[in-house]
């Protein structure tokens, strides 16, 4: 295999193709701290998506109750467990660097083996294909109560008994990641899966496809799908049409996806960084996306360690056990809480830009406010500003303008009883 470089992994790794990168990538940032689990974003890519016969149990965009809620069925416990038979097969063991972070290695150094590195003799990568029954409800299992196994997190297929959850959980939205190095990409033998060169979305062929579901053995995170009616294949589509500037409601300016764009939460922010020709993010700190992952390093990728470069990113949420959250998001999740905790001048600016347009915001600029707030966070003082933070589109133009401190509207005395 060639070798190809991963900046979320800080080194090369082995992938079925020669590296290739698009102009732009589609990505996003999800704020797991805010999110309600109220699955509107999943009920609005299935009414626009996944409507039709042979769709009813495809959930390209679902929302998980971690530790027990997974769809299909355990597919992370599963890979997880995949992925360390294979680094005990080879007597190695799957650990980070952290001593050897930088500009290159934001995250330091994984010294263990990717999916795709770990793969079979006939593989592209490590895989399973999921059972019909794991794809029968996108919830299942995370309410369901039965005896407590797993360690000291009670993590098992089994579940636990009741009361579950009694220490924490929360909510993972998912979508496809649109990964820099798709396994599913590799592993279809028919080229039926490419990455737009325009903005790195990921996409099956439909006349191509022919329903061998390679894709959906090998995608780690099970996000492509197959469809029985059809014989081929289906997955997020990026809602392309909207990102293009193509849709109707776009005046020809790329928007945020359905999904995104519906979120009552203000959990998204979506948007396309520029790509170099070595495949890292074109420095760009004033764009919201840049900023929140490569200059705060607030928001991480979802399990690094597949290899597979996903370009979804999350804010992990604070009350989690760390050793959970560190096999999850990986070495980067201590620095990312505490800045989410205490967050900077810039920070608390920025956040305030998630879901406030469905237009895609290119650049932010900061007027600064006056002092508001003085207080300790975490035994440290903390100062907190009522800045103004304003967004651009892709033409330069104003998009929103907003303040950190929210606005007080008061009801007038004469429609204080007027329901």
């Amino acid at each position: 295999m060639p070798d190809v470089y991963n900046w979320q992994l800080g080194r090369t790794m082995q992938y079925a193709f020669p590296e290739a990168h698009p102009q732009r990538q589609f990505a996003a940032v999800f704020n797991i701290n805010r999110c309600i689990g109220c699955q509107t974003c999943t009920g609005a890519c299935k009414a626009t998506w996944t409507f039709s016969r042979g769709q009813e149990y495809m959930w390209w965009n679902n929302v998980e109750s971690k530790p027990y809620g997974s769809y299909p069925q355990h597919w992370d416990i599963k890979i997880l467990q995949l992925l360390d038979e294979a680094h005990a097969a080879a007597g190695r063991t799957a650990e980070w660097d952290a001593t050897q972070s930088g500009a290159e290695a934001p995250y330091g150094v994984y010294n263990g083996m990717t999916i795709s590195e770990a793969g079979g003799p006939n593989e592209q990568a490590l895989g399973y294909l999921p059972a019909e029954a794991e794809w029968r409800a996108p919830n299942f299992y995370e309410d369901t109560s039965t005896k407590y196994k797993g360690g000291n997190l009670g993590l098992s297929p089994e579940g636990a008994e009741l009361p579950e959850h009694q220490a924490w959980f929360f909510y993972l939205m998912r979508i496809c990641n649109h990964c820099t190095y798709p396994a599913c990409m590799a592993a279809c033998p028919r080229k039926a899966i490419y990455k737009r060169p325009e903005d790195g979305i990921v996409l099956i062929d439909q006349a191509r496809c022919r329903g061998y579901r390679k894709c959906v053995e090998q995608c780690p995170y099970k996000k492509s799908m197959y469809r029985g009616v059809t014989g081929a294949s289906e997955k997020c589509v990026g809602c392309y049409p909207r990102v293009e500037g193509s849709d109707p409601l776009s005046d020809g300016l790329p928007m945020e996806t359905r999904c995104m764009a519906v979120c009552p939460g203000k959990i998204r922010l979506n948007g396309l960084v520029d790509i170099a020709e070595d495949g890292t993010w074109v420095e760009n700190p004033q764009h919201p996306l840049y900023y929140l992952v490569r200059e705060e390093k607030v928001a991480l990728p979802l399990y690094p360690q597949f290899g597979t470069e996903p370009n979804i990113y999350y804010i992990p949420p604070r009350w989690a056990p760390r050793a959970y959250l560190h096999q999850m998001f990986g070495p980067g999740v201590d620095e990312a809480i505490a800045r989410y905790r205490a967050p900077s001048r810039q920070l608390l600016a920025v956040l305030q830009l998630f879901r406030t347009t469905q237009t895609m915001i290119f650049r932010f600029e900061i007027e600064e406010g006056p002092l508001v707030l003085e207080t300790e966070v975490n035994g440290q003082p903390w100062q907190m500003y009522d800045d103004t933070v304003i967004g651009f589109d892709a033409n330069g133009d104003e998009l929103v303008r907003l303040s950190v401190v929210e606005p007080l509207h008061e009801r007038p005395a004469e429609r204080l009883n007027s329901i």
